[in-house]
């Protein structure tokens, strides 16, 4: 997939493309049904896909006191749209001039002339362009002019009714509830991060683990421990490029010891021995939440509770 940051670095002889428009955050199921429906418009046609987002919720801009926190960074946001076999993402810096355009510039700028879109797809709550003035019927005069056509993709429902959503998925992962996040998101939820040194508090108890920076892409779970899987170096290209490891991940400031960071994340590879993953990129996902964060009355006490948490993640993961 290419990877473009502004229309500018587009090739003039780029040809017609279908265009997704969207924040994408999380690709969820509501979002993959607009990448899907991209790729079926494109088939046959010559036409390229392309998605075209930004580096950031734009209310971080508009409204940052009340943005929520993403569920994705970009790297994150990037790999996901490659993954879903798009020709190229326009990953658009939302900053305070971009939130300036009027919607039929960025039509004209972005659409017309540096995609040549023939086909956009877009969610039915679009808006964009200066004060959000700009949705799809905008979208739809303006395509007539420029020969594109718009279509509208409903949302994704759960059998009661509840639409698919961002929202909905930061609900399910602040109460831990991470399988059912996974059932929205189409994958488990992960955050990527660097391995860095810690206290070394899991090394001396018998169950090593590897650190995340703080410094985390994505969005991070409720407080408690999880089984899941530490991927080594996701961003690498190729199946062969990655390995996975089955993990009991600890999410919290551990109240069983004092002076620790708050919202660590840690992950104890299970059988693995001593692994050296310092300064590698990983990412640790989330599958089944094992219990809560508790402070515990003694040392013994919280490595009796340790091997039962590695037995049950093993348990959850087989």
């Amino acid at each position: 997939m290419m990877l473009y940051t502004d229309p500018g670095e587009i090739p003039a002889d780029f040809g017609e493309s279908v265009v997704a428009i969207g924040k994408f955050d999380g690709l969820h199921a509501g979002h993959r049904a607009i990448i899907e429906r991209m790729l079926v418009d494109a088939a046959g046609t010559g036409a390229r896909t392309v998605a075209v987002t930004f580096d950031r919720n734009p209310l971080a801009v508009l409204a940052p006191l009340v943005c929520p926190r993403a569920l994705v960074g970009t790297r994150q946001k990037a790999a996901l749209l490659e993954d879903t076999g798009i020709d190229a993402t326009l990953m658009l810096r939302f900053d305070e001039t971009l939130a300036a355009e009027p919607a039929e510039d960025f039509v004209r700028r972005i659409l017309r002339d540096a995609l040549h879109a023939r086909t956009v797809l877009v969610g039915t709550d679009f808006r964009f362009g200066q004060g959000g003035r700009g949705d799809a019927a905008l979208l739809r005069r303006m395509g007539e002019e420029y020969g594109f056509r718009v279509d509208e993709i409903d949302d994704i429902r759960s059998l009661d009714g509840r639409r698919v959503s961002s929202t909905w998925i930061r609900e399910l992962l602040d109460e831990g509830s991470v399988a059912d996040a996974a059932k929205l998101l189409g994958r488990p939820p992960a955050v990527w991060g660097e391995v860095v040194h810690g206290a070394k508090r899991g090394r001396e108890l018998g169950y090593p683990t590897a650190n995340l920076t703080p410094d985390l892409d994505g969005f991070i779970p409720a407080d408690g421990v999880y089984a899941g899987w530490l991927i080594d170096t996701p961003e690498t290209s190729g199946p062969a490029a990655t390995t996975r490891y089955p993990a009991a991940i600890s999410v919290g400031d551990n109240p069983t010891f004092t002076g620790v960071a708050a919202r660590q994340v840690e992950a104890h590879v299970l059988d693995a021995g001593e692994l050296d993953l310092y300064g590698h990129d990983v990412a640790v996902q989330f599958v089944e939440r094992i219990r809560g964060m508790v402070a515990f009355r003694g040392i013994e006490a919280l490595k009796d509770q340790m091997a039962d948490d590695v037995t049950r993640a093993r348990t959850l993961l087989e």
